[in-house]
C-alpha cells in the first residue's frame, strides 16, 4: 500500500489549516487558551495560547507522518484494506480540524457540552472502524495484533470478524451514551471493546492451535 505525495501534503495542509484560523483570530483568543476538558464537558486544563495554536497541530502532523510510514513499512501492507487504510491516512487530519475547531469555539465564548461532541465523533469513528474490520487482512499494522492473530491468518480473519461487530455495537452504545455522558459507561464498553476480542483470539488459538502458511 503506498500513499501519493499529492495526498499526503493535502492531508499535512489540512492537519495545519487551524493554525492560519487561529493567527487570523489571534487578538480574539485569550491567553491561556482551555485545552483540556473534564467528564462535564468543562475546561479544565489551560495552555499558553502560542501551544494552542501552533503545538497542537503540528503534533497532529507528527503523528500523521508516523502513522503512514509505519503502514508503509509493513512487509504486509499489500494486504490492507483500502478504505481502512484511508481511515488512517485521514484521521489525523479530521481530528486536527475537529479537535482545534471545538477548541478555538470555546475559547471565542461559544457555549457547547464539549464532552458530548467529542464522544459522538468517538462513536461514529469506532463505528465506521467496526464496519471495516472484517475487512481488514493479516498485516502487521493494523487491527487487533496478538501473538495467535499474528501467527495464524485463520485466526487473524475470526477475531476481526468478531471484533467489527463488537466495535460497531460498542459505537452505537457510546453514541447514545453521548446525549448523557456517563464515564463509568464509557470505560465499561470500551473495556468491552478491547477485551472480548482478544478473549476470543486466545480461546481460539487453545481450540485451533496455529495453522502456519508459507508466505507470498
Amino acid at each position: 500500500m503506498k500513499v501519493s505525495k499529492k495526498t499526503i501534503i493535502i492531508t499535512s495542509i489540512l492537519i495545519l489549516l487551524p493554525i492560519i484560523f487561529g493567527l487570523v483570530m489571534w487578538n480574539q483568543l485569550p491567553d491561556p487558551m482551555p485545552t483540556h476538558f473534564g467528564a462535564d464537558g468543562q475546561a479544565d486544563g489551560w495552555s499558553n495560547k502560542s501551544f494552542a495554536v501552533f503545538g497542537l497541530p503540528l503534533i497532529f502532523l507528527v503523528v500523521h507522518l508516523i502513522c503512514i510510514f509505519a503502514s508503509t513499512q509493513d512487509p504486509k501492507s499489500k494486504n490492507y484494506s483500502e478504505k481502512l487504510f484511508g481511515i488512517i491516512v485521514w484521521m489525523c487530519p479530521v481530528l486536527s480540524i475537529f479537535g482545534d475547531g471545538m477548541t478555538y469555539a470555546y475559547a471565542l465564548g461559544y457555549t457547547m457540552n464539549m464532552t458530548k461532541y467529542v464522544m459522538m465523533f468517538v462513536a461514529v469513528l469506532f463505528i465506521v472502524i467496526g464496519n471495516y474490520l472484517p475487512k481488514c487482512k493479516h498485516n502487521y499494522t493494523m487491527g487487533v495484533k496478538l501473538p495467535w492473530t499474528l501467527a495464524d491468518e485463520n485466526n487473524w480473519n475470526a477475531t476481526h470478524r468478531l471484533a467489527g461487530y463488537i466495535w460497531m455495537l460498542g459505537g452505537v452504545v457510546l453514541l447514545v451514551n453521548a446525549f448523557f455522558f456517563n464515564v463509568y459507561v464509557f470505560l465499561a464498553v470500551v473495556l468491552v471493546m478491547t477485551v472480548i476480542p482478544c478473549v476470543y483470539s486466545y480461546m481460539y488459538y487453545r481450540k485451533h492451535g496455529v495453522v502456519k502458511r508459507e508466505e507470498e
